[in-house]
């Protein structure tokens, strides 16, 4: 199985760095998860320099786990679409973009950013129960304790829903 973990366009050093310790890797692996793909961003960690200096990805076995790790691509859908897990920062587009695909979401929140907007979307919908919600120094006991069965499928997106607010703000209907 595979677990994919985004941190998006920002630096997420702690979330990297945390997906390539052992008490993580080995929960992963309990969880029967064969594969790690990582996309890291502009984070700093231990196999930075390896990416630095111009490959486009870095592959690696660790404790029983293969990884993949790189920068960039132009979209992640298929990352995505292929995952078995997302572990992800708790931008809004990456939780919606998941979440819509019904596919299981840990989100970590990023505690070094100035305002707790993300600690807010993840505690609400963790509450809803679409997703469960992480520290890092706890992301090894989440995975572990993570039961993707029990999580509420996200609402389909419904437009009419914008048009009809709009429509009455503007005094149309």
């Amino acid at each position: 199985m595979l677990a994919f973990v985004t941190v998006g366009s920002t630096r997420f050093d702690s979330l990297v760095q945390s997906v390539l310790e052992p008490s993580v890797l080995a929960s992963l692996r309990r969880k029967g998860y064969t594969k790690l793909v990582v996309q890291c961003g502009n984070s700093s960690f231990e196999l930075e320099r390896s990416l630095a200096f111009g490959a486009r990805n870095l592959t690696l076995e660790r404790d029983g786990v293969a990884i993949e790790l790189w920068k960039f691509k132009p979209t992640l859908q298929e990352e995505y679409e292929s995952a078995d897990l997302v572990i992800s920062h708790a931008g809004s587009g990456t939780i919606l973009d998941v979440l819509r695909l019904g596919k299981p979401l840990i989100v970590v929140v990023n505690p070094t950013l100035l305002d707790n907007h993300q600690q807010e979307l993840a505690s609400a919908l963790a509450d809803l129960g679409h997703l469960q919600h992480s520290g890092i120094p706890d992301l090894a006991h989440t995975i572990d304790n993570f039961d993707p069965s029990v999580l509420k499928p996200f609402p389909a997106f419904d437009g009419s829903r914008f048009a009809n607010l709009l429509d009455e703000h503007m005094g149309f209907s």
